[in-house]
């Protein structure tokens, strides 16, 4: 059986406990995001869940992640 690359993490938002299911690059991506904004992950993740409009929470996280280094290279 090939082992799957997503990782589910349990993260807080918001004080409720809830589980994201993301590819190893798209945390360690997240982690310096977080470092680079002087935030928590959790913040940062807090962050991204209020600003969505639909879809789930892994795929924002993923296009928040592809915004974020697209925007940076641009500058």
């Amino acid at each position: 059986m090939i082992k799957s690359p997503v990782v589910k993490r349990s993260i807080v938002i918001a004080g409720h406990k809830t589980s994201v299911s993301l590819e190893d690059a798209f945390w360690d991506a997240l982690k310096e995001i977080a470092t680079v904004r002087s935030a928590t992950l959790s913040e940062v993740v807090a962050g991204i869940d209020a600003s969505r409009s639909q879809g789930n929470l892994s795929s924002a996280i993923r296009l928040f992640v592809l915004d974020h280094f697209r925007t940076a290279r641009a500058a």
